[in-house]
């Protein structure tokens, strides 16, 4: 029985025919993977040709060309006779992108110490004003959204730019678990006062406490995975 479909995909905005069409339908294609949702629902994702087409305002051509770019990078993958879908993780593959994860962002953390300027850092601490006077759960998706882009922050401020590209891959898929994640048990609230930690250690450029706390809040997430995520089997 075939579970799976081809909903749940953020909206495409058509293409201007401008530059190469595959490369502008391979850029729109992977945006829109790294916006689903993609471990949300049990059933895999499947993308239709003609569907994509339409949405992008282009034959199927670029769109087939800008998928085979995407499955030869991991991020579909074919099934005979079933079609096209997203590739999602399994809970043990999971955890070693978050431990990669929290690698690469530990370091990010190190070098931001020492590169990012005050207002950089100050700019960290601005991204959870909404959150002060409420509880991060009251507005969920919100402060998601806000502890997503804390991440690819931290990432930025190293001043790392092939640290940036070694992550891409990895950003996907532990974006769309720390979306999944972030409303349960009491992980938004941790999560507020771990990066204000974080925040504060960058802020007095102790490198070796913002490495280890990135580091550790990573890994807590690892943790996380490894106990409550048994769904992703």
């Amino acid at each position: 029985m075939d579970t799976s479909t081809s909903l749940a995909l953020p909206p495409l905005q058509p293409i201007s025919a401008s530059l190469s069409l595959r490369d502008q339908a391979y850029a729109a294609l992977k945006q829109m993977i790294t916006d689903a949702d993609i471990y949300a629902r049990r059933e895999e994702i499947r993308l239709d040709e003609r569907q994509l087409s339409q949405a992008l305002g282009v034959s199927r051509t670029p769109i087939r060309e800008a998928m085979t770019l995407l499955e030869q990078e991991g991020f579909l993958r074919t099934l005979p006779r079933r079609g096209i879908f997203i590739v999602r993780k399994t809970k043990k593959q999971i955890i070693e992108m978050i431990e990669m994860w929290a690698a690469l962002e530990s370091m990010a953390a190190r070098l931001a110490t020492q590169n990012a300027s005050d207002a950089d850092i100050v700019a960290l601490r601005k991204m959870f004003d909404d959150f002060r006077s409420t509880t991060p759960a009251e507005h969920i998706d919100e402060y998601s959204d806000a502890n997503i882009a804390f991440h690819q922050a931290i990432m930025r401020l190293s001043g790392s730019h092939l640290m940036g590209r070694t992550i891409d891959n990895l950003f996907i898929h532990v974006r769309a678990i720390r979306r999944l994640t972030i409303s349960q048990s009491d992980r938004a609230e941790r999560s507020i006062i771990d990066h204000m930690r974080i925040i504060e250690a960058l802020e007095h450029r102790d490198t070796e406490l913002a490495e280890r706390l990135v580091r550790q809040h990573s890994l807590d997430l690892a943790a996380y995975v490894d106990k409550h995520c048994d769904f992703l089997d």
